[in-house]
């Protein structure tokens, strides 16, 4: 709590001395919607409390290794695919547009063939996760408490923490499959057993 809080000591008077103070807790203290558009941009750009981001950790995936296949697990690229396409889902509702997206359509990413297909999803991924951030901060803080869409997925605060969680999912599964790959030479992008 502040010294100047209820309980406390009054508020101290605006003099050119404590000016500066308050400019640096006006900045310290971000509305939440604020805080959540952080969160997010870090989890995909860097700075956040892990130290891991998705767009650092795929800055030396090629699309070979996007689209291999390691055991039984989900490629590199589909679970790219998979986490933007819900926060796709959610920018669109940002946008004023419905809800659609359909949980059976999340892992069906068109084909990646090339460099250019690969570079066209994170491109993709990086645009929306920028756009859906700054429509984020942009809400006033009573929206997170609004019920999004239908009751049955709860306010925006559950929905944009749970895009938030999600991201670290897969960017958890990620990280690791990329590991596996870097032990693994396989030049046919074939499954690795």
């Amino acid at each position: 709590m502040y010294p100047w809080h209820a309980g406390h000591r009054q508020q101290p008077k605006c003099n050119n001395r404590n000016r500066s103070h308050k400019h640096y807790l006006a900045s310290k203290f971000m509305k939440l919607t604020e805080q959540i558009a952080k969160h997010f941009r870090e989890i995909h750009f860097g700075g956040n409390w892990t130290a891991v981001n998705l767009k650092d950790s795929l800055v030396d995936v090629d699309w070979q290794q996007a689209t291999t296949q390691i055991y039984s697990l989900n490629t590199i690229a589909t679970l790219v695919f998979h986490a933007n396409y819900y926060v796709s889902a959610v920018l669109k509702v940002l946008q004023g547009e419905p809800l659609n997206a359909k949980d059976i359509y999340s892992f069906d990413h068109p084909p990646i063939q090339s460099q250019a297909d690969w570079e066209q999803l994170l491109n993709k991924t990086w645009e929306d996760a920028e756009k859906f951030a700054t429509l984020v901060q942009q809400l006033p803080e009573s929206k997170l408490w609004e019920t999004f869409t239908d009751e049955k997925y709860g306010n925006y605060y559950r929905n944009f923490h749970g895009l938030i969680e999600h991201t670290h999912y897969h960017l958890g599964q990620i990280v690791l499959i990329k590991k596996i790959l870097l032990q693994h030479t396989n030049t046919d992008n074939e499954q690795i057993k």
